[in-house]
């Protein structure tokens, strides 16, 4: 692996998040204290962090520690996208010696409710009011070859072969419907989407492959620290 990868996480920017406050759910965590475009802003500042901690990156770290960290990465966004009018994907990246950077491409609209969901239906359910809506229905495959985990499978960072691997093998386009799953070398288990996150039905609840907030060479399934899914954890 190259020694001059960044940190990144990629996270929606969204006016309508600013009503969340006022007019959104309760279960919507920081955007429900905080008046915000950027989608659990906390929780991308907290996987940045726990990846510079990791591979001992004190400037990188001091960029983000604390609440002056987390506001320091909000101010640096409003600056990025002070021209900027509609719904984004932003990639923010970090260097080693502290320095952010940012990347933005249009996003598609998505309903407070698939932001925020207090429940997640139970598969081929009908849809009642209230309930996230299935936007998009992917095609799932799993990956042709097995993957052995590390800290670039557990951590957000440019280093993105083993993704865009399993992508090649399966064919896909980047504006396929299709998801290929990365599979454990050790086990056999489901590590992580190469785009997305996984869950799966099991015994009448949802579930996904575990992932420890710390690296752990011996506990979890090699997954990404992901953001989404500790939201749904902590639910």
């Amino acid at each position: 692996m190259s020694r001059d990868f960044q940190l990144f996480t990629s996270l929606r920017h969204d006016d309508g998040l600013r009503q969340v406050p006022t007019h959104g759910p309760q279960n919507a965590g920081w955007n429900h204290r905080i008046e915000s475009p950027y989608y659990i802003l906390d929780y991308h500042r907290d996987r940045m962090l726990r990846a510079a901690t990791h591979w001992a990156w004190p400037d990188a770290i001091q960029v983000l520690e604390g609440e002056a960290g987390l506001e320091r990465l909000a101010s640096f966004l409003d600056t990025s996208l002070a021209d900027h009018r509609y719904t984004a994907r932003v990639k923010i990246l970090l260097a080693q010696d502290g320095r952010l950077a940012c990347e933005k491409g249009p996003a598609a609209p998505v309903p407070m409710s698939n932001l925020f969901p207090s429940w997640l239906p139970v598969p081929d359910a009908e849809v009642a009011a209230g309930d996230p809506s299935k936007t998009l229905v992917y095609k799932i495959v799993p990956d042709t070859a097995l993957t052995s985990k590390s800290e670039y499978t557990h951590f957000k960072t440019t280093e993105r072969a083993v993704y865009d691997d399993a992508r090649s093998r399966a064919g896909i386009q980047l504006t396929d419907t299709t998801e290929v799953l990365v599979v454990n070398k050790t086990d056999g288990s489901i590590m992580e989407g190469s785009l997305t996150t996984p869950y799966f039905f099991r015994n009448g609840r949802w579930v996904t492959p575990p992932v420890p907030q710390k690296f752990s060479w011996e506990s979890g399934s090699g997954g990404q620290d992901g953001t989404t899914r500790r939201w749904a954890l902590e639910r």
